[in-house]
């Protein structure tokens, strides 16, 4: 085995047969070649094609996305999951802008240093744009890479994972990088996404398997090797939804800059029933408790926890409209209102479900 014959293999076969339509691809753009880096972190591809269009049509250049406020930014990303990248998306877009001239940087290693771009985003976008010789390592090419040379070092020790960065290094292309590195790049995710897959891995129409180790063993899915895993947990969360009958709104808060939902508004959250009963006590003595009504509660799954949610409905009569919104608390806000504001997803659906009638 070598290593260019790996990667004529990989380049010829994406031409051919890897994925040539999306609309981020055949683009030098590192505006939109990084918005979908972004976007397709942890993300199916039919989930993304929606969003980066919505964003493009509301975002069109680095400049516009800098320049809108971030509540903006969350609105659009809302239902797509991992705010964090949204609120590094808006940030970065933020120091192009100030540090940058509004260029991005050509090279991966000053990509790297911007908020929300780590070293495989800053390959992608380098290699994609501008075809420096550098890979990248997101979970498909992992797979594929240590499948071809059965590398079976355990990535959850850090030189391990040093060492298969140098290997995927010495993999790149090494002649005509301008049409080559784009190409090679595309087709080990296409490769990742589609022939070796976790489980099942289509081998046998698979451009590297007369050179792939782990394929002549037999035992493909035995890689990568990974012995840490990350637990999951379970929480429950009461959500308490108040409704202002007569104005047809509901409150909502921002939450806080860090932790799950962070920087969107959902309604108050409390640990228990009885949290939320107390606190909605205090802050609202006007209102009738013993109106309070138990939604059905539900699930929602996040990457590592489960979050086991139990809305609360809080309403005001008709008659009795509820109070202003105290500065800085929070804000009541209309179906069309909150259509437009950051909102985690299952809070949109809730909303819309329990109390889209009101509208």
């Amino acid at each position: 085995m070598t290593f260019p014959s790996i990667a004529t293999a990989v380049v010829q076969w994406q031409a051919s047969h890897g994925r040539n339509h999306l609309p981020w691809q055949n683009s030098r753009d590192p505006y939109r070649v990084w918005l979908s880096e972004i976007m397709l972190q942890q993300t199916q591809v039919s989930t993304v094609l929606g969003y980066y269009q919505r964003f493009l049509d509301a975002f069109p250049d680095v400049a516009s996305l800098a320049a809108a406020p971030q509540e903006a930014v969350l609105a659009l990303w809302s239902g797509l999951g991992y705010y964090s990248r949204a609120r590094n998306l808006h940030r970065c877009a933020q120091v192009v802008m100030e540090q940058w001239g509004g260029a991005f940087p050509r090279r991966a290693e000053d990509l790297a240093t911007l908020p929300g771009i780590g070293r495989s985003t800053a390959g992608a976008i380098a290699s994609f744009c501008f075809s420096e010789r550098v890979p990248i390592l997101d979970a498909n090419v992992r797979r594929v890479l240590t499948r071809v040379l059965a590398f079976d070092a355990d990535l959850a020790v850090a030189k391990n994972e040093r060492q298969l960065w140098d290997l995927a290094q010495q993999l790149c292309p090494a002649e005509d990088l301008e049409n080559a590195m784009p190409r090679y790049t595309q087709g080990m995710m296409d490769l990742g996404a589609s022939v070796c897959l976790p489980r099942k891995p289509s081998c046998l129409v698979c451009p590297l398997q007369s050179q792939c180790r782990a394929a002549r063993c037999g035992q493909p899915e035995n890689y990568p090797v990974r012995t840490r895993k990350l637990k999951r947990s379970a929480e429950a969360w009461w959500l308490l939804i108040a409704v202002d009958e007569a104005h047809q709104r509901v409150w909502l808060e921002r939450r806080p800059q860090q932790g799950i939902w962070a920087g969107l508004y959902s309604p108050p959250v409390f640990q228990s029933r009885e949290a939320l009963q107390d606190a909605a006590a205090l802050r609202w003595p006007q209102a009738d408790l013993s109106q309070c009504q138990e939604l059905p509660a539900f699930m929602h799954v996040l990457t590592h926890r489960d979050l086991h949610l139990h809305p609360v409905l809080l309403p005001w009569p008709a008659g009795d409209a509820a109070p202003a919104a105290e500065a800085g608390a929070g804000c009541w806000a209309d179906a069309g209102q909150w259509a437009a504001m950051g909102l985690p997803a299952p809070v949109r659906k809730l909303l819309d479900s329990q109390l889209g009638p009101l509208a």
